[in-house]
């Protein structure tokens, strides 16, 4: 590693608003991203993270940003002084940047290999043919398949981990000096982010270049970054090697980050959250083997809550102008059974069929064959009306709260509907009253009763699509995908809720994840999906100790552990 700094952040303090009024956002931060180097940058939403990578690339709104103080040397100039056309050039060229969310960064309008192609021609002022030829080198790069086709390809026909790495092809087009990642594996599959992280660390050791990897994730960080700097609401708080920040971090709110991820050797009765451990509250309560088996003994004597028996939901892919309708068999003869009381995990990498599993379920998708018995009932073969009058006792969390929630609506007439829609004859008062009791319970305050979504954290809106679901106080709770774009801190907040609830309403969850740190975590009995089909099926602990399949124990591999365990 060149210890000469490409990247040199002096004192910055910058904020949002009018000159007078201006909230600090950044306050006196200082650091260094040196020659052949990746640094992480690490912290909570709203610590700040973001907001630097912007202010490098020199993206932050212009008319609203007041930067009272500091400056940002990239190899040697001050970007804060550049001008539009110079920053122009350097963005893309000199500094390119891998956004979170490639499905919003690209262009649905385009193929990808085009998009890239743009960059190139843009740039290095090269001919469309070689333009070309130079992304579908690009793309045998990054390890994508069928580069040549992949070329031709809209992005919505490619999965996340593909879209991903078009976004590092695209970002590394023109060799740049510095690339920033900013959170590009959070809501990644454990093995395609384990394929990013690798690839990532390849092309920096092959080219050279510096890398800033910006996440939430401290685990995930040590297993990429040279040097690590934790951010806290706007402070740099921490920073140093990697090895002894994660193994002898000297801020509390480090060591604060490190604890509150899921354990993979104990389990607790509560995680730790961030807030718990820097006001010193968390007591560590682990529940035994002996506890568990007990627990287990009285939920596994009862007849199962739901029963699926051979279910298949299959989906017809066009062959085009004349070929055939081809197959695509989401869900695969797939048996299992829910008992009441329990926490069954679902878990597998995206495309497997997990989410299939739960819309069909709530007959959102309707099975192509089987049986979902739900207290011994069929529910395919219920009509709309039957359906809408089954959904009172399952509900589904989903993954995008946001997406879930209707912008125009406030916080308050969200959770109220469900309750007008089953419960015609509770007047308006009744109601409210309930869904303040909901707020309370999912632990908001009642002042977000007249809030709007776009007003709310990740995290805050999460605990509305809780509270929603909640309302009518179902038996069972599909939570799909539910806290794999939060905070590793939220996370813990909204997994220790949702336990909570589970206590105080005796729920049953289907709790659908990739993430089988969280899914172990949280499940009695797990179930791991692989295209389409069951691959194993026991308890979660016996599984992660024993994983009797390659897939399974590929999946456990992916998971961050730590420099402790690598």
């Amino acid at each position: 590693m060149d210890k000469s700094p490409l990247l040199s952040i002096a004192s910055l303090s910058l904020g949002f608003g009018k000159k007078k009024a201006a909230s600090e956002v950044l306050k006196n931060v200082s650091l260094e991203l040196y020659k052949n180097e990746i640094l992480g940058l690490v912290g909570e939403s709203g610590s700040g993270k973001s907001v630097t990578s912007l202010a490098v690339m020199g993206l932050l709104p212009a008319k609203t940003t007041i930067i009272s103080n500091g400056e940002i040397l990239f190899d040697g100039k001050n970007l804060l002084k550049a001008s539009h056309q110079e920053l122009s050039n350097i963005r893309g060229n000199k500094i390119a940047m891998i956004f979170q969310e490639p499905m919003s960064a690209l262009n649905p309008s385009m193929k990808c290999g085009h998009q890239v192609a743009e960059v190139l021609m843009l740039h290095k002022k090269v001919s469309a043919s070689r333009a070309k030829n130079q992304v579908i080198s690009l793309f045998e790069q990054v390890k994508l398949p069928r580069p040549k086709e992949l070329y031709k390809s809209y992005p919505h026909e490619l999965s996340g981990g593909q879209l991903q790495r078009v976004m590092i092809a695209m970002a590394i087009a023109c060799k740049p000096k510095l690339l920033i990642a900013d959170e590009p594996t959070t809501a990644l599959d454990v093995t395609v982010q384990r394929e990013i992280i690798e690839l990532l660390k390849e092309l920096q050791k092959d080219t050279g270049m510096s890398i800033l990897f910006i996440s939430h994730d401290l685990t995930l960080v040590s297993e990429l970054a040279h040097r690590v700097a934790v951010l806290y609401k706007g402070q740099l708080i921490e920073q140093g090697e990697t090895a002894a920040i994660f193994k002898n971090p000297t801020h509390e709110y480090t060591r604060a980050l490190l604890a509150a991820r899921p354990s993979l050797n104990i389990r607790v009765k509560r995680l730790a959250t961030v807030k718990d451990l820097l006001e010193g509250t968390y007591s560590e309560q682990e529940i035994t083997q002996n506890t568990r088996s007990l627990n287990h003994k009285k939920l596994y004597t009862k007849a199962p809550l739901l029963r699926i028996n051979n279910l298949h939901k299959t989906y017809w892919k066009s062959g085009g102008l004349f070929g055939k309708k081809q197959a695509v068999h989401a869900v695969n003869g797939v048996s299992f059974s829910v008992f009441e009381g329990e926490t069954l995990g679902l878990v597998g990498e995206s495309g497997c069929g997990k989410s299939t599993l739960g819309k069909t379920i709530m007959n959102i998708e309707l099975a192509t064959q089987g049986e979902i018995l739900y207290k011994g009932k069929d529910l395919t073969k219920l009509n709309k009306a039957q359906t809408a009058s089954m959904h009172k006792e399952i509900q589904i969390i989903f993954q995008d709260p946001f997406a879930s929630l209707h912008p125009r609506m406030t916080i308050g007439q969200a959770i109220s509907e469900p309750i007008a829609v089953h419960h015609p004859s509770s007047n308006k008062a009744k109601r409210k009253q309930k869904v303040l009791t909901l707020l309370e319970q999912v632990g908001l305050e009642a002042s977000y009763f007249y809030r709007y979504p776009h007003e709310l954290s990740g995290g805050q809106r999460q605990r509305v699509g809780i509270a929603r679901a909640i309302a009518l106080q179902p038996k069972l709770l599909i939570c799909d995908e539910s806290v794999s774009a939060l905070d590793i801190s939220v996370q813990a907040q909204v997994l220790n809720l949702l336990n909570d609830l589970k206590d105080q309403y005796n729920f049953t969850y289907i709790f659908i994840s990739h993430d089988l740190a969280v899914v172990k975590y949280m499940a009695d009995q797990l179930v791991v999906m692989n295209s389409g089909r069951i691959e194993e099926a026991g308890d979660a602990d016996e599984i992660y100790a024993n994983p009797r399949k390659e897939y399974t124990q590929a999946l456990i591999e992916a998971i961050p552990k730590g420099i402790e365990n690598q």
